[in-house]
């Protein structure tokens, strides 16, 4: 079960972080981020990509929660809880996010680009929701790989103990964060939402 979930999460964290690259790119505007995102569409958007993706998050969700259900009363220390309950978190967002993708994309009949996924960022109050609900989802990727980081690394780098480079993971998590939502704000300026995406926002 171990492995599966391993394995299953190199594949899932290859794509998050193109996927967080992509969004970086919204700190040069929308145009700038929906032209990356088309060009990495050529490579995801297909039918084998999207079926090796789709399958390996259903691994990690059901492998997760239960390695979950087997450890919670087990763990001991921050980083052992960080990798516990860091994982929960991701495997329920990835359940509510997928969701809500492809009911865009199929129900809807809306592109799931830049526009639908901060359409809830850039609309007070329901900003007050899918800031902490983006924003742990994001430090939950970045616990998590700190976390298993921790587990599996035993020699020091640039000086650096496993515990002290797990902590610069966390804080870059913390930086990415940041970044990110500052780009998908527009500097918390906001990002005018096309009219079709209304739906989303009540309006």
């Amino acid at each position: 079960m171990k492995r599966i979930h391993y394995t299953s999460g190199i594949i899932i964290a290859i794509f998050i972080s193109f996927h967080l690259f992509n969004h970086s790119y919204s700190l040069f505007g929308v145009e700038e981020h929906i032209r990356l995102m088309d060009k990495f569409r050529l490579v995801y958007r297909n039918i084998f990509a999207e079926t090796l993706l789709l399958i390996a998050v259903f691994i990690q969700i059901f492998s997760g929660v239960r390695l979950f259900l087997r450890r919670r009363k087990n763990t001991t220390g921050f980083f052992e809880k960080l990798q516990l309950w860091s994982g929960l978190y991701m495997a329920i967002f990835f359940v509510f996010h997928l969701g809500a993708v492809f009911t865009g994309r199929f129900f809807l009949d809306l592109d799931t680009n830049i526009y639908f996924g901060v359409a809830g960022l850039n609309t007070f109050p329901i900003n007050l929701f899918f800031i902490p609900y983006y924003a742990l989802a994001i430090l939950s990727f970045f616990g998590h790989i700190s976390a298993i980081h921790y587990a599996k690394i035993e020699n020091n780098v640039l000086g650096l103990t496993p515990k002290k480079q797990s902590v610069l993971i966390l804080v870059l998590g913390v930086i990415v964060t940041l970044v990110l939502f500052y780009g998908l704000t527009n500097g918390y300026r906001g990002i005018k939402i096309p009219t079709e995406y209304h739906i989303l926002i009540g309006k």
